[in-house]
């Protein structure tokens, strides 16, 4: 379990004003300037010039979020599908949301920030701690993790340890599936789409990617597609919901891990949806040490490895097609070296 205690003081002398730790601002309590200024296009923050620079606009939020923290470097980490990152000092990540609606924007941050603190009290990994949010701008500052994400690890190297790293984040979805509503209310969704509606999704991205997919792997993928999904019986759990190992950060002298990142898409799903990113990303026997070290009184392990499975097959196609849209080598290369244990010829 992470420790809320001593944000101050690690930050290499950037002094952070106890009084913005902790807890979010109210919402709505001034008009915000920098929301509506030129400085900050679009989504309230200005990303990178070609040399690596940032303009003044992304000082200015980070001084309003901050007021008094001496700004040296701002570096831009990059950005997913909702949000874009910058690391302030090599210290402090600040992320801001993509959402355009302002309300929408003070909302989402206001959420993130809450059960950002209420994860942090019970995952046994390291987990992002708001230092500070500003809900108008829609960002949110927290003290970096150290460690590098598995995605851009060496993949020989990751998939020696995949049984390893497996078996520890077994424990970690042990203690984050039984957090309950009542403990994070109104803070995330619940989202049971239908495995229909899996295999259809999964099924229009392959057609979109299917060039890329070396022939062999083809028939199998299109037996699968064409076969009839699990059982939709299961239960729901609060998930992370994108625990992909573009979110799992470890050390690389060790291959222990270091903290688990990015819980925007946390909602009560089924508990063999994160089981199923495991699996696409590690491979069947990371899947089985995830499996054995996983607690739970409610979900027979048989019929979550099934449904893991399952879910693994439909979601490396989007993947693939993110890389490919974005021209992420990592996301593509992965993707492509998983056809191998999830579609074998």
């Amino acid at each position: 379990m992470t420790s809320g205690v001593g944000f101050a003081s690690g930050l290499q002398g950037h002094q952070i004003p106890s009084s913005l730790m902790g807890k979010p601002p109210e919402i709505g309590t001034r008009a915000t300037k920098l929301a509506q200024s030129t400085a900050l296009p679009r989504y309230g923050y200005a990303v990178q010039d070609r040399n690596g620079t940032c303009s003044e606009g992304i000082r200015e939020a980070v001084s309003t979020l901050l007021p008094g923290y001496s700004i040296d470097t701002i570096e831009q980490l990059g950005s997913g599908t909702d949000h874009v990152a910058y690391e302030i000092n090599g210290e402090l990540i600040v992320r801001f949301t993509e959402e355009v609606d302002l309300e929408r924007r003070a909302e989402l941050i206001r959420r993130e920030h809450e059960l950002l603190a209420a994860v942090a009290q019970v995952s046994p990994l390291p987990v992002p701690e708001p230092v500070s949010s500003d809900p108008e701008l829609g960002c949110l500052a927290y003290l970096k993790i150290q460690g590098t994400p598995l995605l851009v690890a060496p993949a020989p190297e990751r998939l020696a340890h995949a049984e390893s790293i497996a078996t520890t984040l077994g424990d970690f979805l042990t203690a984050i599936h039984s957090i309950s509503g009542e403990r994070i209310p109104d803070l995330v969704p619940s989202d049971d789409q239908s495995m229909r509606e899996w295999k259809l999704e999964a099924a229009s991205l392959y057609a979109t990617v299917s060039e890329l997919i070396p022939v062999a792997n083809r028939g199998p993928i299109e037996t699968f597609l064409r076969a009839r999904p699990p059982q939709e019986r299961h239960s729901m759990a609060f998930s992370h919901n994108d625990l992909g190992i573009e979110h799992v950060l470890v050390d690389p002298a060790t291959w222990t891990i270091t903290g688990v990142i990015d819980w925007s898409d946390a909602a009560f799903v089924d508990p063999a949806c994160d089981f199923g990113l495991l699996c696409r990303d590690l491979g069947a026997a990371a899947l089985d040490a995830a499996l054995r070290s996983y607690r739970n009184k409610v979900e027979q392990v048989d019929a979550l490895r099934e449904r893991a499975a399952f879910y693994a097959r439909c979601s490396v196609f989007e993947d693939l097609a993110y890389g490919v849209e974005r021209d992420l080598t990592p996301y593509t290369d992965k993707s492509l070296a998983a056809l191998e244990w999830l579609f074998k010829p």
